[in-house]
């Protein structure tokens, strides 16, 4: 039995993550530590959300969210912002059929429109292709933030209150959350940040609020499937008690 398969046969088949969200960091620290440009770590990035994927959907996870590229990262250099543009069009239509082989279903979460057009594309003619998909969801984070998202929200909810449509006594929780790029999926069990760092760097702050966390110093390209598994066994060793106390949780209470 190699160390993988181990894992794998220490898990709780009943305890899976529903969704896992991920942080995906390193890529341009990876690329200058083994003497290569930031774009080369991007590239090598693209493998690990391949092998991400894929043991999300062997497993049974049923949501796998990645911040690919944040409303910030605008701010780069132009050269490597191209670069990323390029590279995210490319890596979905070179998976699309693995992902139509494994059943696996893109949706699109952010600011898209201000995606280039030849990536934008792309991107939209995966996610069409795969609508009928009821396997994993893989979300792109793509032009995202939380505090855009927020804000696009309240705007929402703030047009329908202005139009009598909704009153604001009844905003709720749910109302909120049914204004998120997010509205129908499941909040994270899950959060894994690479990199080293621990920072959630304005991601789904409104959905994490009891997910659990997990950093790891591994950079992303580096990220393995041992090291997943890793964060998937330390998950099931936790107690989500959700504001009640351990007995409660305990007794189903």
């Amino acid at each position: 039995m190699t160390r993988l398969e181990k894992k794998i046969s220490e898990l709780d088949k009943t305890r899976i993550p529903v969704h896992v969200a991920m942080i995906m960091d390193g890529n341009g620290r990876w690329a200058k530590s083994h003497g290569f440009v930031r774009s080369d770590g991007h590239a090598e990035g693209v493998s690990t959300v391949h092998r991400v994927t894929k043991l999300s959907s062997d497993l049974g996870i049923k949501y796998l969210t990645l911040y690919a590229f944040s409303t910030e990262n605008w701010h780069r250099p132009k050269e490597e912002v191209d670069t990323l543009m390029y590279l995210i069009g490319w890596a979905i239509e070179r998976e699309l059929p693995e992902l139509l082989a494994n059943n696996v279903k893109i949706n699109l979460i952010g600011d898209i429109e201000r995606i280039p057009e030849d990536a934008r594309q792309r991107l939209f003619y995966a996610r069409n292709a795969t609508a009928h998909c009821t396997g994993l969801q893989l979300n792109m984070c793509l032009s995202y933030s939380s505090r855009w998202e927020i804000t696009e929200a309240v705007r929402k909810i703030a047009s329908q209150a202005a139009l009598g449509k909704l009153n604001p006594e009844d905003i709720s929780e749910e109302t909120i959350s049914d204004n998120l790029t997010t509205a129908g999926i499941p909040d994270p069990d899950l959060l894994i940040r690479t990199g080293g760092e621990y920072r959630i760097s304005n991601y789904l702050l409104w959905q994490i609020a009891y997910s659990e966390l997990y950093f790891t110093p591994a950079l992303w390209p580096d990220f393995s499937d041992e090291d997943y598994l890793d964060a998937i066994l330390d998950f099931q060793h936790r107690e989500r008690r959700f504001g009640m106390t351990s007995d409660q949780v305990q007794n189903n209470i």
